[in-house]
């Protein structure tokens, strides 16, 4: 029974998964990039704790797009008429994903950066 519930949330999580990368812009953008950061993290052999760290950056870069995407979509439910409170509450909304994307963008530089030198050396 507990395995049904689980199932059942699990698919439900997946739809939104979805319904996220076929009608947000951005999210599959930063989908797509993380799995490219995926993939170097593969081919340049990278150690568990760069490729954890990475992993995670990814993932909350991701969650932080999608509350973001649910707050405008339920903002412009609730108030459709563009209230400048709305606004505000949107910026906010969206200044924290463009503060984990700067973050994982400079997570990122001072883990590669050294894998990508080592291969121009050769």
């Amino acid at each position: 029974m507990k395995n049904q519930k689980f199932l059942k949330r699990l698919k439900i999580a997946s739809l939104g998964i979805m319904t996220a990368l076929k009608e947000e812009k951005s999210f599959r953008i930063q989908f797509l990039i993380g799995l490219v950061v995926i993939f170097l993290m593969i081919v340049l052999g990278l150690n568990y704790i760069e490729k954890t760290i990475l992993i995670l950056i990814i993932l909350v870069v991701l969650s932080l797009e999608l509350i973001n995407s649910q707050v405008e979509k339920f903002l412009d439910l609730i108030n459709p008429d563009h209230h400048p409170v709305v606004k505000r509450i949107k910026d906010l909304t969206a200044a924290a994903v463009l503060l984990s994307v700067i973050g994982s963008i400079a997570m990122g530089v001072l883990i590669f950066l050294p894998y990508i030198i080592n291969l121009v050396k050769r």
